[in-house]
């Protein structure tokens, strides 16, 4: 599971994001340098992490 969280967020804080990691060991957390709408405010970082993550973990 690939987790994306913007540390800037203000609705979601960054605090939020680590108990996921307890939950799910296999995941993979990133903290942007974004707010709650980090998708919009760094869209092209966010399609790289998932493009490796899937290039990572897609069985072709």
């Amino acid at each position: 599971m690939l987790i994306v969280w913007g540390k800037n967020d203000k609705i979601f804080p960054a605090e939020g994001a680590t108990p996921y990691l307890r939950d799910l060991p296999k995941a993979r957390l990133h903290l942007l340098d974004a707010g709650h709408f980090a998708l919009e405010e760094d869209g092209e970082q966010i399609a790289r992490l998932m493009r490796d993550f899937l290039g990572r973990t897609v069985k072709r």
